[in-house]
């Protein structure tokens, strides 16, 4: 077994799939979660996260448990899970990533994955707190930043902060992280994969990352993705938006920098300055 895989989360699997061979190591540099792409005795096909300190197991098991109706074949389908053991199995969704091919820069994707995260966006009631908290954490980045960040920006992340009632918050089942690299393309289909960051949000914490790499000078697939979506932001939903976009930007540069990935830090000051900016 994949160094990494504890003798219990092996136990589980053989208890689940029977025989199985480890076709591709799909696991992300830098993260700590185990994927495999495995297939059984049988011929079945089936993705294996696995891990021992992330708590996106935990995220994505409760993501399929909230159920994906009407979207078998468009999403990954839960087959095992384990919360305590943290690893979970899900049936294998033939395609090819999005990210880095030509239907990353076709309309006609971003209007599917609009269409998809609508449907994926179960209301999950209000919350009185969730701005408050997601400030809070705004804050906390703030505080890992200096250093990282001009203090200059910082204090205008502080004011901008101070001035924002975004009020209460309608919550639903968030992707977490909707972009091209966790879509699909199978002949002409999109599917969405990776609900490791799964939570219950805002609608407009979706938007954040795309708004920031693949819609910047790109209004066509903006425009694309919001006729598959249905949905703008609206004025009264303006400081929630502000607000996530400060929480994503500086969250990206501390992050990526404990990481060492100078690559996503750069994104992340990109963010930073843009959103300063009021682009």
């Amino acid at each position: 077994m994949r160094q990494g895989i504890t003798e219990e989360q092996s136990r589980l699997l053989t208890s689940w799939l029977g025989e199985f061979s480890v076709v591709q190591d799909c696991s992300w540099p830098l993260h700590d979660t185990n994927v495999l792409h495995v297939v059984t005795s049988s011929g079945e096909g089936f993705i294996v996260k696995a891990s021992t300190t992330s708590h996106h197991i935990r995220r994505e098991i409760a993501a399929h448990a909230g159920g994906f109706e009407g979207l078998r074949g468009r999403v990954p389908a839960l087959r095992h899970a384990s919360v305590e053991a943290r690893i979970l199995v899900t049936e294998f969704l033939p395609g090819v990533l999005v990210e880095g091919t030509p239907a990353e820069d076709d309309p006609e994707t971003y209007r599917q994955a609009g269409e998809l995260l609508a449907r994926i966006h179960r209301p999950a009631g209000d919350s009185c707190t969730y701005a408050t908290a997601l400030a809070a954490k705004t804050r906390a980045w703030m505080d890992r930043a200096h250093g990282l960040l001009p203090e200059s920006q910082l204090e205008s992340f502080e004011q901008e902060l101070d001035a924002l009632r975004p009020g209460v918050a309608q919550l639903v089942a968030t992707h977490g992280d909707y972009q091209p690299r966790n879509w699909l393309q199978d002949n002409g289909q999109i599917k969405v994969i990776d609900f490791g960051r799964a939570e219950p949000r805002p609608w407009v914490h979706d938007l954040v990352r795309l708004s920031h790499q693949r819609f910047v000078g790109r209004p066509d697939l903006a425009d694309a993705f919001h006729s598959g979506l249905d949905k703008m932001v609206a004025p009264a939903e303006a400081d929630l938006w502000r607000l996530e976009n400060l929480n994503q930007a500086i969250g990206t540069v501390v992050w990526a920098n404990q990481v060492g990935d100078t690559a996503f830090e750069q994104t992340g000051r990109a963010m930073v300055e843009r959103v300063l900016s009021g682009a």
